[in-house]
């Protein structure tokens, strides 16, 4: 399977997850599904069949409202069985609407409070350091969370402590919950903020697989300093009216939608 077919597929649950489960949060998955799709095909060290093998990458979905993503890829990847996906955001099923690693092999953290997964991620990283491990820690973050204070002292902690083997990808997609990323809290000059913080920080098309293929392929960015990936993306991506859409962050497909959601991601 190649990593646009199986970013098809992410897509294409997301929508089904969303869809019975009557959840939020279709627009924030499909802006990561590439990303997600290109992370776990051709990068990062995991092995479905011994999920928690010692060196393996560690990955984080520090926006954890988009974990009926990261659940599709895992049952994609066969963390777990693709059927399980049709009880998402149901009474009782393991998997709840933010991502939770209880019950759920390859989910490395329960996140959803956003803010919190780079400092988790700088401990995980720092950690490798410290018992000579080669694992890496990935931590994927919305635009949104760079307005907490908390993702700022993780971005200064991981630069002073020279975590190389740490990498923020942040979901640019300039969407928030409510109002577009401009109208809450400015973030530029985005980059030049990593920079300044001492942080290697590239940009890439977070749709255009060959980019993130390359980038991904390159690091670290730097040596001795954490990596950031700003992937520039649209919220709602591959369905043509959800696309840059700030309802689709809390709407669910229903109905007429949802067939044309579903009829246009398999075209």
């Amino acid at each position: 399977m190649t990593t646009q077919e199986l970013a098809k597929k992410i897509r294409i649950h997301a929508v089904n997850m969303t869809h019975l489960g009557k959840s939020s949060h279709v627009g924030s998955v499909l802006s990561i599904a590439d990303i997600l799709a290109v992370l776990y095909s051709d990068i990062l060290r995991v092995d479905p069949k011994n999920p928690k093998m010692e060196n393996r990458d560690r990955f984080i979905l520090s926006k954890g409202h988009a974990g009926a993503g990261v659940y599709a890829t895992l049952a994609e990847m066969g963390f777990f069985s693709t059927d399980l996906l049709k009880t998402h955001y149901q009474n009782g099923s393991l998997l709840s609407g933010h991502v939770s690693h209880k019950g759920i092999p390859g989910v490395e953290l329960s996140t959803g409070s956003l803010g919190h997964g780079l400092s988790v991620g700088t401990g995980l990283a720092l950690g490798a350091k410290m018992d000579k491990k080669e694992y890496r820690t990935f931590v994927l973050l919305s635009d949104g969370e760079c307005d907490e204070g908390s993702t700022w002292e993780a971005v200064l902690f991981a630069a002073h402590h020279k975590l190389d083997n740490l990498v923020a990808v942040v979901d640019y997609n300039k969407i928030q919950s409510l109002a577009p990323v401009n109208d809450t809290i400015k973030l530029e000059p985005f980059a030049d903020k990593w920079k300044s913080f001492g942080w290697a920080v590239t940009t890439v098309d977070g749709h255009d697989h060959e980019d993130l293929k390359k980038v991904f392929a390159s690091l670290p960015l730097e040596k001795s300093k954490p990596g950031c990936i700003i992937a520039n993306t649209v919220k709602g991506k591959g369905v043509s009216f959800m696309e840059n859409k700030v309802l689709w962050h809390y709407r669910t497909p229903q109905s007429e939608e949802y067939e044309n959601a579903i009829k246009e991601l398999n075209s």
